[in-house]
């Protein structure tokens, strides 16, 4: 592994506290579900890019190789895919984050929606 490449995976305890780090930009939250779970429960700032029309989306919507990304979904699978397609295509940042929208559920909001 490249030493400035990141783990594809990362964990939803990481990603809380990338999100909330005081003096540094957060990475940028993408969803790759659909418009319906979308529609059930949705992390803030996060931006909605199906993985059903990733590749289509995709060089519209990812610009920067050099940009944090982390993908997400309802519980990890679609984000891995989706960030191992990003790398692929040259975006060594890009992480899938570990059991997805359903372990930030049970592990730092229980209070948000599931299904």
């Amino acid at each position: 592994m490249n030493p400035q490449e990141l783990p594809l995976e990362i964990s939803v305890d990481d990603t809380s506290y990338l999100l909330t780090r005081p003096g540094a930009p957060p990475p940028r939250l993408i969803d790759c579900r659909e418009q319906d779970e979308w529609q059930v429960c949705r992390l803030e700032g996060a931006e909605l890019v199906p993985l059903s029309a990733f590749g289509e989306l995709a060089p519209q919507r990812f610009t920067d190789i050099h940009e944090h990304l982390i993908i997400y979904c309802h519980h990890g699978m679609r984000s891995q895919r989706a960030a191992a397609w990003l790398r692929q295509h040259g975006f060594r940042n890009a992480q899938s984050m570990r059991g997805g929208i359903d372990a930030w559920a049970d592990l730092i909001d229980p209070a948000m929606p599931r299904y």
